[in-house]
């Protein structure tokens, strides 16, 4: 486990071990890829970041992952797989955060959502993101370096994931559910590949 402080100070634990602080966890990050690109959402105020958030009330963490990229970059996830989880002891509250790496099959239109401005598609990521203003302060901890340390290690592993996934991209450390209309039978085989496609490393 790494234990560390985010942009903002607070203690941030990290494993990318099953499910090692909660088995229930209330939030969702997503690492996602389309082809050979990352694919990013813009925050109205919190600027680029990699999709994600709160899991509703009787949803699964899975679905809740399938469902954040959908809403917040019109995305159809194509394969899900767990990696980890991390914790934030937050001044007035503690926050669990499943990490996910997705590979996007396709981009169909999405209902509005207030918070986002729809996907954001980079060959790669800025080398030094705590100094540039474009992202979100949750691109600007550890957590986000030592995700793609561990999609580096296990490349050939995760499906979707290329190979030739350049070093550099992990070169850089920062110093009741919507149902899609039309979707039930995509949304019923995502969630059986979800469950299957669990990766845990020690």
């Amino acid at each position: 486990m790494l234990t560390f402080t985010d942009y903002y100070h607070n203690q941030v634990e990290l494993s990318f071990t099953h499910y090692p602080f909660s088995d229930t966890p209330l939030h969702v990050w997503v690492v996602a890829r389309y082809g050979d690109k990352w694919v990013l959402t813009k925050h109205k105020q919190r600027g680029l970041e990699f999709p994600g958030g709160k899991v509703e009330p009787g949803e699964h963490e899975d679905d809740a992952a399938i469902r954040e990229v959908f809403e917040e970059t019109g995305g159809i996830v194509k394969s899900l797989h767990y990696l980890g989880q991390y914790r934030v002891l937050g001044r007035g509250d503690t926050v669990i955060k499943n990490i996910y790496f997705a590979v996007i099959d396709r981009f169909e239109d999405h209902p509005a959502v207030e918070e986002t401005d729809g996907a954001v598609l980079l060959d790669e990521l800025p080398k030094n993101l705590l100094r540039n203003n474009q992202y979100s302060f949750m691109m600007k901890d550890r957590v986000l370096p030592e995700t793609m340390k561990v999609l580096h290690a296990k490349k050939h592993g995760l499906t979707g994931l290329s190979p030739s996934l350049p070093t550099r991209a992990i070169a850089f450390i920062a110093g009741g559910t919507r149902r899609v209309t039309g979707k039930t039978s995509s949304r019923i085989r995502l969630r059986r590949n979800a469950r299957t496609a669990m990766f845990c490393f020690t």
